[in-house]
């Protein structure tokens, strides 16, 4: 992370590899944000695209934009990662380089993590329904119990966050490897620093395509290999904001979703899933048949 004593409160951050048919799209929606606080920080992981010669093109018009090219190509998280160390900014917002920010995304999102200053990061998230008006602070034993014994609140991409500099930092950033469920990792890791906050939801719009990162994760069903021991390691982390019973009560609806999601893939005839699922969790058999019973947890 630099600093500097003019430095903008908010570094977006768009990571780039062979998007030329939406990455002028994706810069034109920050540049029209009604919030102007801002540097565009663009790193583009060795294209063999115009990717990089669109992002230039767009440096040379606006003072805010810089763009770097790595010296050969590192993969998606730790580009995330490089992208962050040229980052001025308090806050960090990835924009992908596919998606687009609503022009008043920014400024929402700058207004509800600003009145938590405290907090990890905020996320636009659509499926909750609140009792209370947003920007809504989720403390670390609340957001956790809201993700793992309710109907979660951390399942959602980097598009969709805005993320403080220094718990990021405090957290490590992403894993160093590619491994798909890193970005969720580092969301549960800064919760447990700091908490959260429930934004407004529909303040970016992920775009769907052929090339997708997401859809090409789900084809190769690398997003079925290492989820649940994922997950089930931040539920037991030695920092976790659970209490003890409520770590066993996880834990236990965990592998209880988990036992269900391969039975239901084995009745669907998903032998190939089914057996992955089952390949990298921990579940026995009497566990697995406990899938047929309703949750009670």
């Amino acid at each position: 992370m630099e600093n500097s004593g003019n430095s903008p409160l908010v570094s977006v951050l768009m990571t780039v590899y062979n998007r030329e048919l939406y990455i002028a799209e994706a810069i034109e929606s920050v540049l029209a944000s009604t919030y102007t606080n801002f540097e565009l920080i663009i790193v583009d992981d060795r294209s063999d695209d115009r990717s990089y010669e669109i992002a230039k093109s767009y440096s040379t018009t606006d003072a805010r934009i810089r763009v770097y090219q790595n010296k050969q190509n590192l993969g998606q998280f730790p580009n995330r990662n490089k992208a962050a160390e040229y980052a001025k900014g308090k806050y960090l917002k990835y924009l992908d380089s596919d998606d687009i920010i609503y022009p008043h995304g920014l400024q929402v999102m700058v207004w509800a993590i600003e009145q938590f200053p405290e907090a990890g990061f905020a996320i636009s998230y659509p499926n909750r329904q609140p009792s209370e008006r947003f920007p809504i602070f989720l403390s670390p034993k609340n957001a956790y119990e809201e993700q793992f014994l309710g109907r979660g609140v951390m399942d959602i991409g980097p598009s969709g966050t805005l993320i403080n500099n220094k718990i990021f930092c405090k957290a490590g950033g992403f894993g160093s490897d590619n491994f798909v469920a890193n970005d969720t990792k580092l969301l549960f890791d800064m919760t447990r620093e700091a908490g959260l906050v429930l934004m407004p939801p529909a303040l970016i719009w992920w775009r769907r395509h052929n090339m997708q990162d997401f859809l090409k994760g789900n084809a190769s069903r690398e997003y079925l290999k290492g989820i649940y021991s994922m997950k089930k390691q931040a539920i037991l982390h030695n920092s976790s904001p659970l209490p003890k019973k409520d770590r066993r009560r996880a834990i236990k609806r965990l592998e209880h979703h988990e036992a269900r999601k391969i039975l239901s893939a084995i009745s669907k005839r998903k032998f190939k899933e089914a057996n992955i699922r089952y390949k990298f969790s921990d579940l026995n058999p009497i566990e697995l048949l406990k899938g047929f019973q309703p949750y009670n947890f």
